[in-house]
């Protein structure tokens, strides 16, 4: 099994920075996407982020161009555990919710690929 934790969510005013971190607890053998989504109470979880491990970006279109999704080499196997980073830009309150990331991919040869997520962090933008 593997666990995925995410941390970098606060309080912030419009206009501020976070930069989310989630990092996994093993390595994998291997990744096919990493994304973030965001849930606020009462609705639908949402995507905000993808990035494929062969160099496909996507984001919501709320989020281009402030929004940037990035991995560091364990997302690409070898001896270390995977991270991804959500760094996020002139925030707005639109974007208060709990943030979630998520991995899809093989944690051994011998398991089929599956979705991991993390139990999220909280992001609340506010003057």
């Amino acid at each position: 099994q593997v666990e995925l934790v995410e941390s970098g969510g606060d309080l912030v005013q419009p206009g501020g920075s976070l930069r989310l971190s989630c990092t996994a607890s093993r390595r994998f053998f291997s990744i096919a996407t990493m994304a973030w989504y965001r849930q606020v109470p009462g609705k639908q979880r949402e995507f905000v982020a993808i990035m494929d491990t062969r160099g496909p970006i996507n984001y919501t279109e709320s989020v281009k161009g402030r929004f940037i999704i990035s991995g560091d080499s364990g997302i690409f196997g070898g001896n270390n555990p995977p991270t991804v980073a959500l760094q996020m830009n002139n925030l707005k309150p639109d974007d208060t919710a709990v943030y979630y990331c998520k991995i899809h991919g093989w944690i051994t040869d011998r398991v089929a690929a599956m979705d991991y997520w993390g139990k999220g962090t909280v992001v609340a933008v506010s003057s």
